[in-house]
């Protein structure tokens, strides 16, 4: 790829932040709590400047969970976005989760569709000591890579990595797949059902770094190209289990704790058993472990991710034309009704 080869892309002109889609990862529930009173005050900074460049629409997700200091009600709901989930029945027993995906799908969505939100940041805690991550579903979006690649710029002091899961838009089960472009804000250590002034504070400047670099390109700045790691999900690994209760039987290993994107090498600790015995890692190839002990992926039977690192070209960028914009919206339509023909 010519890095230096500049980009047109589509003007980003509705942007969704949401936070307490986990009604316990309370940076974001706090995040997006302030926010609101701003919006509310009428005293967000660059409201006027703001306003004609980018409509930023805060939102509480689930908001029984939040209410509840709970991961969630019934179900989680950051799993409740694929397309077969979003469009199958719905009856009147359906969980709350499951109820409030489809409203969350109507106000940023629908997902797929040329109305939906031109980008989507939802906002997350991790009890794993992963620094601040941008999850997303593709390693070719250059707008969240762009995103990225300013908020390393920005914010050098914070541990930061992109992470990649390789999975089909309609299989794309999180809230931030409803948008035209959109990536989870992932932000650790904190322990869920607490806040932490520094995480939060983080995620803050993380978020408004975000916003200030929409309104920069959607103003005609030209981004450079250049070059990301990208860490694309390779597996997960569950915790040793009894085979007859299914019970644990050992805890991450204390070489292997907190050490998230240190590369874990065939042999390396791995587990350490409850009876004191080492499990070592017996995979073909060296790997990069993250979501190391989440507390919320217990119930999910994952211990650990494994993910290989890439670096990834990304090419200069800069927003469309009146002219370009036209055209490509008219070649959009031309693709949908041949589509229904």
């Amino acid at each position: 790829m010519e890095v230096d080869k500049v980009v047109s892309l589509s003007r980003l002109s509705r942007v969704a932040v949401c936070g307490g889609t986990h009604g316990n990862e309370l940076s974001g529930v706090y995040l997006v709590r302030e926010l609101l009173k701003e919006e509310k005050k009428g005293t967000e900074e660059h409201e006027e400047e703001g306003e004609k460049l980018v409509s930023v629409k805060i939102v509480l997700s689930n908001p029984w969970a939040t209410q509840q200091c709970r991961r969630y009600v019934n179900t989680d709901l950051n799993r409740c976005f694929t397309h077969a989930t979003l469009n199958g029945p719905m009856t009147d027993m359906a969980p709350y989760e499951l109820i409030r995906s489809r409203e969350l799908n109507t106000m940023l969505g629908p997902k797929g569709s040329p109305q939906a939100m031109d980008l989507v940041c939802d906002l997350h805690n991790t009890t794993a000591n992963m620094g601040l991550c941008l999850i997303a579903y593709s390693d070719s979006d250059w707008i969240c890579l762009h995103i990225f690649k300013h908020l390393q710029r920005q914010m050098p002091d914070i541990p930061m990595r992109y992470i990649h899961f390789d999975i089909s838009s309609e299989e794309s089960y999180s809230l931030d797949s409803v948008g035209k472009h959109g990536f989870a804000m992932e932000v650790g250590p904190q322990p869920h059902g607490v806040v932490r002034s520094n995480i939060y504070t983080a995620m803050k400047f993380g978020v408004q770094h975000m916003l200030d670099w929409v309104r920069s390109f959607n103003s005609g700045t030209i981004f450079d190209g250049g070059f990301v790691d990208v860490f694309t999900m390779v597996k997960h690994i569950d915790y040793p289990r009894d085979s007859e209760s299914h019970n644990i039987t050992a805890a991450i290993h204390p070489q292997l704790q907190d050490r998230d994107f240190c590369l874990l090498h065939p042999e390396d600790p791995m587990f350490q058993m409850f009876s004191g015995e080492t499990v070592r890692y017996k995979g073909k190839e060296p790997l990069y472990p993250f979501f190391i002990n989440e507390c919320a992926y217990y119930e999910k039977s994952i211990a650990l991710s494994l993910a290989r690192k890439r670096h990834v070209a990304i090419p200069a960028i800069r927003v469309m034309t009146e002219e370009e914009q036209l055209h490509a919206d008219e070649q959009e339509l031309a693709s949908e009704e041949e589509e229904e023909e």
